[in-house]
C-alpha cells in the first residue's frame, strides 16, 4: 500500500512560498513557508504534519491494543509535541505523546502495557526511529 503527498516551493527559503497536498485530498495546496515553519507564518509546516500523523498513528494503534485485549474505548485523545531544535542545523530532537483514553473494564496496569506497545508498535514510531529513505532527482 502506498500513499502519496507532495509539495511544491518557489523561491528562495526566507520569502518564498509552497503548497502541500496529499493523495486523499485533506490537504489540497495547503500553504507553507519559511515563517509558517520558524516563526508565526500562516499555513502549516512539516513537523505539525508529523506530530498529527503520530498522534493520528498511535492512538489507532492504541485502540487496536485495546480491541486485541477484548474492550472497547469509549475515547481515546492524543496529543503529539515534536521539538525542533533550530540551533545549528534543524533536527528533530524527540516527540512526545500524551494520551487520556476512557476505557470500561481496563486497569492502570494493562493500559500502561497496552500503550506501551502501541508507541513501540505504530507505524509511525517505526519510520521516525529507522526508515529507509530513497531518491530519484531529476534537475529540469
Amino acid at each position: 500500500m502506498d500513499r502519496t503527498g507532495s509539495a511544491v516551493w518557489q523561491g528562495k527559503i526566507m520569502d518564498g512560498t509552497g503548497t502541500i497536498s496529499t493523495q486523499s485530498g485533506t490537504l489540497k495546496d495547503t500553504q507553507y513557508s519559511f515563517k509558517a515553519r520558524f516563526a508565526d507564518g500562516v499555513g502549516t509546516n512539516p513537523e505539525e504534519l508529523i506530530a498529527a500523523a503520530h498522534a493520528g498513528c498511535f492512538t489507532m494503534a492504541l485502540s487496536g491494543e485495546i480491541t486485541k485485549a477484548g474492550l472497547t474505548p469509549d475515547t481515546i485523545e492524543t496529543t503529539a509535541v515534536l521539538t525542533l531544535d533550530v540551533h545549528e542545523a534543524p533536527t528533530i530532537t524527540k516527540i512526545h505523546l500524551t494520551t487520556k483514553a476512557k476505557v470500561p473494564g481496563l486497569d492502570k496496569a494493562k493500559f500502561d502495557e497496552l500503550a506501551h506497545s502501541a508507541e513501540v508498535n505504530c507505524p509511525v514510531s517505526k519510520v521516525l526511529k529507522a526508515a529507509t529513505i530513497t531518491l530519484d532527482a531529476t534537475l529540469l
